[in-house]
């Protein structure tokens, strides 16, 4: 470890729960690094408007609020590295993390990696994010107030999303490469009873349609049975086949649940291993929003704060 102030606590991820964990342990004078990783700042990043985070009336572009969260954390001494952790041992303490470049050890962990939407990966998908495309209804729903929109998938979330959707669009288009869904009963009946909701059956994205400006115009649909194609006109595609926490370099030492997912106690932030904390979408696979992942980032730092003192460092 080169720092002079050898940290307590390694946060690992940039998101919202990252930074407002590290904001808090600076706070409380506990030395604190925090691991950036490959997109510093988290899905926000990629976000263009945000209108739903409490303290900005007017909305505020994505990056220009991970970077409030990350200059507040800066503001109060925390460290960061613009590395990319690649694997940690949980097996000794203190904890060691091996990053792409260093090796770093820590009395304490806070896991905050996030977690990804799972895309399609069309040509061209990543051009009409905010321009259209969204994975997040609850996230961007408002900007469709009476236009037609689809939405993908045939599980309870797509379904959840459609529905949530109607609050807002004229018409939700559910895209579905099958001819049943996979949603729960309930969930199904509650779409298809809905008068705004109609199922595009045995259909999957073949591209997307955009105009002039880059906006998301159309889909062009093909038939998964005859291979037939037609356009589907909508102004917005949400996305809704699922999350990938970003999990994978903790298999094997930390547990976790059949997705992924690090598995946490109840109300808390503390994992199945004593000194580790996870918190934001690493750990939650049901809300998913900046508000609550911030939330839980405070709720680690605090924990870890005491377990800490309880420890006697």
């Amino acid at each position: 470890m080169n720092d002079a102030r050898a940290p307590k606590v390694i946060v690992i991820g940039s998101g919202p729960a990252g930074f407002t964990a590290a904001i808090y342990l600076s706070r409380a004078n506990l030395p604190n690094l925090i691991f950036e990783g490959n997109q510093p700042g988290g899905q926000l990043t990629i976000t263009t408007q945000v209108e739903n985070y409490p303290g900005f009336p007017e909305g505020v572009q994505g990056p220009e609020l991970m970077e409030k969260f990350r200059t507040q954390a800066v503001r109060f001494g925390t460290q960061i590295k613009t590395q990319q952790v690649e694997k940690v041992d949980l097996g000794t303490h203190p904890f060691t993390v091996y990053s792409d470049s260093e090796t770093y050890r820590a009395p304490a962990l806070i896991i905050a990696t996030g977690a990804e939407a799972r895309w399609l990966h069309l040509p061209g998908e990543e051009s009409f994010h905010g321009k259209g495309l969204s994975a997040c209804a609850t996230c961007d729903g408002f900007f469709f107030q009476g236009q037609e929109i689809a939405v993908v998938g045939g599980g309870d979330t797509a379904m959840e999303e459609a529905i949530f959707l109607t609050n807002f669009a004229q018409k939700v288009t559910v895209v579905h490469r099958r001819d049943e869904l996979r949603a729960s009963k309930i969930m199904q009946e509650r779409a298809l009873k809905n008068p705004k909701i109609e199922i595009a059956w045995n259909k999957v994205i073949k591209n997307y349609v955009g105009d002039e400006k880059g906006n998301l115009v159309g889909l062009k649909l093909q038939d998964t049975k005859d291979s037939s194609e037609h356009e589907l006109e909508v102004t917005g595609c949400f996305i809704a086949i699922g999350h990938k926490p970003n999990t994978d370099f903790l298999a094997g030492q930390l547990e976790l649940d059949e997705n992924g997912y690090i598995v946490t106690k109840p109300g808390h932030t503390s994992t199945s291993i004593e000194g580790v904390f996870a918190c934001g979408d690493a750990q939650d696979h049901q809300w998913r929003q900046a508000v609550t992942a911030a939330g839980t980032g405070c709720m680690a730092a605090l924990e870890a704060e005491r377990w800490l003192a309880a420890q006697g460092f």
